[in-house]
């Protein structure tokens, strides 16, 4: 099994991780990105800047699209269930998808429409600051995670083609024996990174400083944590802690995806992040205050940038 093309949808900050890559080693003939409207519009005439350089990907609209042997879906959750229905014409007999967004439960989502014959387990750890089509970060001071659920060697062979075309294109990756866990540990470190930034309006780098930052986001992660061994998956205290070194190697400045959402006005991932600790919390008999607030706290916030909570009279 050999990957020779690849279709991306979003391209966003994760998308502009393998856009460049991808399109350097597959050529412009065999990869593309799909978009429509005005987007399409944009990305052409504009393109899209990745540390300083510009660039213009071939553009493929949702209705026109041919069977790719790679998908990577990089789309926001507000965009997921859109994206799922913009892929299909790209998705042919031995067609393999990545869903590299945030969150716990895409992966599922995908294969209720394609099959899990055509969806593997994957997630990114990286810091990207994307403002105004712009994107900046470290091209290799981070990794996409993929998968089957469980991973020993020799890989089966959608696994070692993905592995393959990574490996060629200069993308870090890495196969971790057990997915479900490195999906569920990223999970548990974005709702408490990444919706603490949010709420108080921080960078990663005010961890560094403030240890009421830290108990906020620890007490975030511990419901985490509670609600993935009712699903047997153990997120244990060290590996929760451990997470304190790894913050400490981000860039200062840098913001989480839901701070710079907030910022620009956009429509956040709360209920993906948030709302699913809540659900999940009541489904397993799991208390979630933290989340709880979270949730209700950035919905509040997303009210005031549409305007909702000033007075008209």
């Amino acid at each position: 099994m050999e990957i020779k093309s690849v279709a991306l949808i979003g391209l966003g900050a994760m998308g502009s991780f393998f856009a460049p890559r991808l399109e350097q080693y597959l050529g412009k003939e065999r990869f593309c990105v799909i978009a429509e409207g005005k987007r399409k519009e944009r990305l052409e005439e504009q393109g899209i800047t990745v540390n300083r350089e510009t660039y213009r990907f071939r553009i493929c609209e949702p209705q026109e699209g041919t069977k790719a042997d790679l998908i990577i879906m990089a789309v926001k959750d507000t965009s997921l269930s859109q994206a799922i229905q913009d892929i299909r014409k790209f998705v042919g007999a031995g067609t393999q998808i990545l869903c590299v967004m945030n969150g716990v439960e895409s992966e599922e989502k995908i294969a209720a429409v394609y099959g899990w014959e055509h969806v593997m387990y994957s997630y990114m750890r990286i810091s990207i600051v994307m403002k105004d089509g712009k994107a900046d970060f470290n091209p290799h001071g981070g990794k996409v995670y993929f998968g089957e659920k469980e991973n020993r060697q020799p890989y089966t062979p959608r696994v070692q083609a993905v592995y393959e075309l990574f490996e060629k294109s200069d993308i870090p990756f890495e196969i971790r024996e057990d997915m479900l866990h490195g999906i569920w540990y990223k999970f548990a470190c974005n709702i408490g990174e990444n919706l603490t930034c949010a709420l108080l309006g921080i960078p990663f780098g005010a961890f560094t400083k403030s240890g009421p930052a830290n108990e906020i986001r620890m007490a975030a992660m511990k419901e985490v944590q509670k609600i993935a061994l009712k699903k047997g998956i153990v997120l244990t205290d060290e590996q929760l802690s451990r997470q304190e070194g790894v913050l400490t190697r981000i860039p200062y400045y840098n913001k989480p995806s839901t701070l710079q959402d907030l910022e620009g006005n956009r429509k956040t991932e709360i209920e993906m992040f948030a709302g699913t600790v809540v659900r999940m919390g009541e489904e397993t008999g799991i208390k979630t205050p933290v989340c709880w607030m979270f949730l209700k706290a950035i919905q509040v916030l997303e009210e005031k940038n549409k305007g909702m909570l000033e007075d008209k009279i």
